[in-house]
């Protein structure tokens, strides 16, 4: 699941979008002016923002460059202004993309998705600051290195590529240790609990993701 930061100074906007997203496997954040954005944006990560241009105090472009100065993530401005010389300017201070109002919303999903894809690789996940990087073969949270074994680092990167589906023990051995193993349902188990517990160390809230299947195995709920 995707968080987005959705910034507009008009609530009844707040909401709509908002209703828009959430049947969609987006968690939303809804920041009623530029203040409150950069405050939520201090305290936690997100995925990608909605930035609205014609608010008080400080508009959307403004705040575009702000973001810009302390994040990556994706911005989409969405606004009722759609000339080709807004849209230029909106890009040129750092954002991704543009979407003009009367929204529809199934061109929203869709440039969504697709700046998604672009910054996630197939393999790299990462799911409320917790990164997976196959490439570099790094577990981190908030850019701080999680120290675990390669079958742990492979155990979790099984989980994370498909979220909600449960793993037997005997399926996590054939993909980790392979068929012709004698590995047992306990060394699943024990490697299960050092990497909770390094995970939990860190920092991140691992309790409220990977879960234990009694009698089954386990699962990782985003």
């Amino acid at each position: 699941m995707n968080s987005v930061l959705i910034i507009d100074d008009e609530k009844r906007m707040l909401d709509l979008l908002a209703l828009y997203l959430r049947p969609h496997d987006y968690t939303c954040k809804k920041a009623q002016g530029a203040n409150e954005a950069l405050l939520f944006l201090e305290e936690e990560d997100f995925d990608i923002v909605l930035l609205d241009i014609m608010m008080p105090e400080m508009d959307g472009w403004e705040l575009c460059q702000e973001i810009r100065s302390i994040s990556d993530v994706p911005i989409i401005m969405v606004t009722a202004r759609d000339q080709k010389e807004d849209i230029v300017k909106g890009l040129k201070l750092g954002a991704d993309d543009y979407i003009a109002k009367p929204i529809d919303e199934n061109e929203l999903l869709a440039r969504m998705e697709a700046l998604l894809r672009r910054r996630t690789p197939a393999n790299r996940i990462e799911t409320n600051g917790l990164l997976w990087d196959e490439e570099r073969y790094e577990l981190s949270y908030k850019n701080q290195p999680i120290k675990v074994t390669p079958k742990e680092f492979t155990m979790v990167g099984h989980l994370l590529k498909k979220p909600n589906q449960v793993f037997s023990r005997e399926q996590l051995i054939d993909l980790i240790w392979g068929f012709d193993t004698n590995t047992e349902g306990r060394t699943v188990d024990s490697h299960v609990r050092n990497m909770r517990e390094k995970i939990r160390q860190a920092g991140f809230p691992v309790d409220d993701h990977f879960k234990t299947v009694w009698g089954v195995g386990y699962k990782w709920i985003n």
